[in-house]
């Protein structure tokens, strides 16, 4: 829905430029580059997910979640890379298809979970995972990846 379908429809009522209106060789570059984002995008959400189900013991589906917190890979850096995936697909479409409106989309995705996680998500972990999601979270900034990847301590 959120990278596929809504995108879609927003071209549909709004068209495409893709090339942003450059002309020759130069229109392909933000192409090339919105194609890059868009694969960087899944592979980041495809490796989240791969973790959740073997590290974490669970899905996305919030009627089977994670039985483990997951801190291992880019969840050693950011605690809602998931979210970053999606958000580089978006981007990587709004560069990709020259539509300003997948733009927008993709700022009122993240102000929704940026919303959601601070009030609904994390109070979740809070009571699932007590004090290990604690000592991460304070370690794990929410959205900016910290340089270093945080290592629990054993």
């Amino acid at each position: 829905m959120v990278t596929v379908v809504i995108p879609a429809g927003i071209v549909a009522i709004a068209g495409a430029d893709v090339g942003w209106g450059l002309d020759g060789a130069p229109a392909a570059l933000p192409v090339v580059a919105g194609a890059l984002l868009v694969a960087a995008g899944v592979a980041l959400w495809y490796v989240t997910v791969r973790l959740f189900a073997g590290e974490g013991e669970g899905t996305l589906a919030p009627w089977d979640p994670t039985r483990k917190l997951v801190v291992r890979g880019p969840y050693r850096h950011v605690r809602n890379p998931m979210i970053t995936g999606v958000l580089l697909v978006l981007l990587g479409e709004t560069a990709l298809l020259g539509s300003l409106g997948v733009l927008v989309w993709a700022g009122i995705f993240f102000a929704i979970n940026a919303v959601w996680f601070r009030l609904v998500e994390e109070a979740g972990l809070v009571r699932r995972f007590g004090a290990e999601y604690e000592q991460y979270r304070r370690n794990v900034p929410r959205w900016v990846p910290r340089r270093t990847p945080w290592r629990p301590e054993s």
